[in-house]
C-alpha cells in the first residue's frame, strides 16, 4: 500500500460554520442517486425537485449536468440560518464527503490549505486512512446526473 500523509487519520469535525454552503459561488453537483435520496426527503417528483431547486450548467466534457440552485447571496438553496441545512438527512454525496476530496487529501500541503477556509480541519475525532479513503472513493463514484439522462 502507497504510504499517504495521512496514513495515521486525519482530524476533521464540522464546526457548523456553514463556510462551505454559503457565501461564495460553487456547484453542488447531483448524482442520480442524490435526486433520488432528496425527491424522497423532499415528496417531489423529480422533474417538481429540478424545477424547483436546481440547474444544468456545463461540465468539463462539454455536457450539461445538475446541480443545486444558490440564493441571491450565493448560499446553498437548502442552506437556512441559522438552522443550517434543510436536507441534512439526505445531503449530497459531495456534502457528506467533504473535506476528503481527492484534491483535499492529496497532500499535506493542500490539506493544510483547506485548513485556512475550513475551521473544522484538523480539529475534532480522527478519521482513519479507511474512513477517508472510503469518503474519497464515494466522491469519485458520484457521477453528475446529465442533462442528455435526465431528460430520456
Amino acid at each position: 500500500m502507497t504510504k499517504k500523509f495521512y496514513d495515521d487519520g486525519l482530524h476533521f469535525e464540522c464546526q457548523q460554520c456553514s463556510h462551505c454552503c454559503c457565501d461564495e459561488p460553487g456547484f453542488v453537483y447531483l448524482s442520480q442517486e442524490d435526486l433520488d435520496r432528496l425527491t424522497e426527503l423532499t415528496n417531489l417528483s423529480p422533474k417538481d425537485f429540478v424545477e424547483k431547486y436546481c440547474r444544468f450548467v456545463p461540465f468539463y466534457d462539454g455536457s450539461e449536468v445538475l446541480c443545486l440552485n444558490e440564493k441571491e447571496n450565493y448560499d446553498c438553496i437548502f442552506q437556512q440560518k441559522p438552522n443550517g441545512c434543510l436536507v441534512y438527512k439526505a445531503r449530497p454525496v459531495q456534502c457528506s464527503t467533504y473535506p476528503f476530496w481527492s484534491f483535499i487529501i492529496k497532500s499535506e500541503e493542500a490539506w493544510n490549505n483547506e485548513s485556512h477556509e475550513c475551521p473544522g480541519i484538523n480539529k475534532g475525532p480522527i478519521h482513519t486512512r479507511e474512513e477517508i479513503e472510503e469518503s474519497n472513493f464515494l466522491y469519485e463514484k458520484n457521477i453528475p446526473l446529465r442533462k442528455n439522462d435526465f431528460f430520456k
